[in-house]
């Protein structure tokens, strides 16, 4: 009892103590927080900063200098531009017994942070957790595969399957957001950073790890099945299996020859078990916030990663219905990478994780946006410039985010990640990539109307986005020669767009099966090796209903169980693409030779296809495009209903990627073509001038990025539905001269290497 009354009135002593610090810290009146009804027009340009040079999720602990401290860092922050920033709060820290809540690192800093204007984006660490919830429910650790149990040790937290470790988990969130809402500071959450079922650890002593095999997620894994399947003989038939009750149902722990449909059963139980755990993280805040946005963010686009991982890779689809908004991290040089990323690799990642909202009608947000140099152990990135950081920003605003946080103010001042990925210097001087990022975050909050109000430019082009043929075989990777072919097909895909200014979205099977696709004039269906009966039911109805679909090699040649279709294509679709499958041989490259003229492509021109030759058999009334060497029919096109549909009997999105064979580009193109795709952004003498558009009702913002290493002069040319009244350099406000002809508006621009240039155009 006494250590209990010490204990707390130690507490109360700290919370004056703390209070006084505040006050002799705030600085004078006049720069109150912007209130939560001007948040429409308001686009946060956020820097990583927890208070003092702790890194996330580590806090620094609170003394006498802490107000005063990070006072001048928050004065800072704003002078160098930026409007937000994002501090994070880690479980451990603030709740370090049952019940017992310290949220003094937080409300210091949103005082601090109100007090100077800024807005604050919070952060929540759950993987960072207390020891006590080991000691209070013991079977709440993770669990491999294998059988070993994991001792958290801080990371990698604890499993939210138990019941008991969800339930503290719940209450900790509606503590924390009850405390937080009381600062008119607070912009928004970030609910979960880069969701997996295991955060922050890595067991390279368990050879290839998979999550979670513990009591709680099996249970779970069960539900989700009697919600499948309704009854355990249903169960049986579709694994081939004989089992009695429901309680000997586990999940699948290594590969057999038989069926693996238990296996895929389990993946996309992973996939839902996530966006379900983001749920109720969201729920739990939402509990004490009914205001504020609340977001997540992913480690990378779901375009580079692979479901089949065993720490559990979201669907970004799924993760951006279980909360306002989804996102990503962004590190381009980042230090795990080979090479840093080109700007084709960033273009794809950005589009894909717009495509990700896009389907619900939500934007997205940039969680994480590399500050400094690459740095992991002894693995250190080429240094990041302020031309790097200014790209980055402008590239992620030309592509509709909705929110930038850069990584972070100081750099990691622990860790196998020390000293990297900071904006300003360790010592707090400020760098040309502080400045630089500052001068772009001046910009967008003196522009936020306008870049709020406009959505990227609309699409024609549609690309699946088909996380079934990642598993073709089951989890031997070593069944594929392939390599990371689904990925290489669908960045194969977008880059041949991109080079022509032809915006595309990525579109998910939820989005054919809820006929989704009625926008696009053409859907690219690449590597499409495995499939659902919906979804191929939903490809159907859009031919049908006179949309274009152009599917590689072996179409649906097995379906959402691991089961091979009778006839290739699968489900049915043989009569609509009006061709079956003769023969298919392995080849290093495909040559298909025209047959028929194709918009700039004439008869007898090469194609390059990559991996396989899969001679086709005409179906009676189909057209037969191109033909292999031998002259076996390659490419059929066939009309149903209004549509009509296109077979490629190769994979040519991937050699497009993987050898930049200009015939592949060019055949995917002139498909796009002849289905009625056009191009509202032409550019002329600088073939690497890339344009992005944000579009409203009553004015258009052209971003235009010189990609290459040398000064261009480029003729750009926009298609617009209006008459232009003026048009205005972002930068600087000063009118940039345009010409009008024929629905067009035409502007000349040199542009220096590496230049970003940002016009707005508004209507008469």
């Amino acid at each position: 009892m006494t250590l209990r009354i010490a204990s707390a009135a130690k507490r109360v002593v700290e919370t004056l103590r703390l209070s006084l610090m505040l006050l002799a810290a705030l600085p004078a009146p006049g720069l109150a927080a912007p209130s939560p009804a001007a948040d429409e027009h308001f686009f946060p340009v956020a820097v990583w900063y927890g208070g003092g040079k702790a890194r996330a999720p580590m806090l620094e602990r609170l003394d006498s200098t802490s107000a005063e401290r990070w006072g001048r860092d928050l004065d800072q922050i704003k002078a160098a531009g930026f409007n937000t920033v994002k501090c994070w709060v880690d479980w451990a820290t603030a709740e370090p017994r049952p019940g017992e809540f310290h949220f003094e690192n937080l409300d210091l800093l949103l005082h601090l942070a109100e007090a100077r204007g800024l807005r604050v984006i919070i952060q929540v660490y759950l993987d960072s957790a207390p020891d006590w919830v080991g000691e209070r429910y013991p079977d709440g650790r993770f669990v491999d595969r294998s059988g070993a149990v994991i001792r958290s040790q801080s990371a990698p937290g604890f499993c939210i399957d138990h019941a008991g470790v969800r339930g503290e988990i719940v209450k900790f969130l509606a503590a924390l957001s009850q405390d937080a809402n009381r600062s008119p500071a607070l912009y928004g959450w970030d609910a979960w950073s880069e969701p997996h079922v295991i955060n922050w650890a890595d067991f390279p002593y368990l050879p290839q790890a998979e999550f979670c095999f513990c009591p709680h997620t099996q249970a779970r894994f069960r539900q989700w099945l009697k919600a499948k399947y309704k009854t355990l003989p249903a169960l049986n038939a579709a694994w081939y299996r004989r089992f009695e009750t429901w309680d000997q149902v586990e999940p699948p722990r290594f590969s057999t020859i038989l069926s693996y449909t238990d296996y895929l059963d389990w993946r996309a139980f992973i996939d839902d078990k996530l966006a379900g755990d983001l749920e109720t993280r969201v729920e739990a805040i939402r509990s004490a916030d009914h205001t504020h946005a609340i977001t997540s963010h992913a480690a990378s686009p779901a375009l580079f990663t692979s479901p089949v991982d065993g720490y559990g890779e979201p669907d970004d689809w799924k993760m951006s219905r279980a909360a306002d908004f989804f996102g990503t991290s962004l590190y381009p040089k980042h230090s795990e990478s080979l090479h840093p990323w080109s700007y084709q690799q960033l273009a794809a990642a950005l589009d894909f994780t717009r495509s990700a909202g896009r389907s619900d009608g939500k934007g997205f947000w940039i969680g994480e946006l590399q500050a400094g140099q690459g740095v992991t152990g002894m693995r250190i990135a080429e240094p990041v410039t302020a031309q790097d950081v200014t790209f980055w920003m402008w590239k992620v605003v030309a592509n509709g985010a909705r929110e930038i946080a850069v990584y972070a103010w100081y750099p990691m001042s622990s860790g196998f990640e020390s000293n990297g990925y900071g904006l300003v210097n360790l010592d707090g001087t400020l760098t040309d990539r502080a400045r630089a990022a500052g001068q772009v975050a001046r910009i967008i909050g003196r522009h936020a109307a306008d870049l709020l109000t406009a959505q990227p430019a609309p699409a024609q082009v549609a690309i699946l986005y088909n996380r079934l043929s990642y598993m073709v075989g089951g989890e031997q990777a070593s069944l594929s020669r392939l390599g990371n072919a689904e990925r290489d097909s669908l960045l194969g895909l977008h880059q041949a767009f991109l080079e022509e200014q032809i915006p595309v979205d990525f579109v998910h099977p939820d989005d054919v099966m809820q006929g989704r696709l009625s926008p696009y004039k053409i859907v690219f269906v690449p590597y499409p090796v495995m499939l659902s009966q919906n979804v191929a039911e939903g490809l159907k109805r859009y031919i049908q209903a006179g949309g274009t679909v152009v599917a590689e090699a072996r179409l649906a040649w097995n379906d959402e169980r691991g089961f091979a279709s009778d006839v290739i294509p699968g489900f049915g679709l043989a009569p609509v693409f009006g061709a079956r499958e003769k023969v298919i041989r392995p080849v290093e490259q495909a040559k298909m030779l025209l047959s028929s003229a194709l918009g700039d492509m004439k008869v007898g021109q090469a194609v390059t296809g990559e991996a396989f030759q899969e001679e086709l058999d005409p179906l009676a009334g189909a057209d037969v495009l191109a033909r292999f060497a031998d002259g076996v029919p390659a490419i059929v096109q066939n009309h149903a209903g209004q549509g009509k549909a296109i077979l490629i009997g190769s994979f040519v999105a991937l050699a497009y990627q993987r050898a930049h064979d200009a015939s592949a580009k060019a055949l995917l193109v002139a498909l796009a073509r002849s289905a009625g795709v056009s191009a509202d952004v032409e550019v002329k003498g600088a073939p690497q001038v890339e344009v992005r558009r944000l579009v409203s009702a009553s004015e258009q913002v052209l971003f235009a990025f010189n990609h290459s290493g040398q000064p261009v002069r480029a003729t750009i040319s926009v298609r617009l539905p209006w008459a232009v009244k003026e048009a205005r350099n972002l930068s600087d406000d000063e009118t940039v001269f345009v010409q009008q002809e024929s629905g067009r508006v035409n502007l000349v621009r040199s542009l220096r290497a590496g230049e970003i240039f940002v016009v707005r155009v508004s209507r008469r």
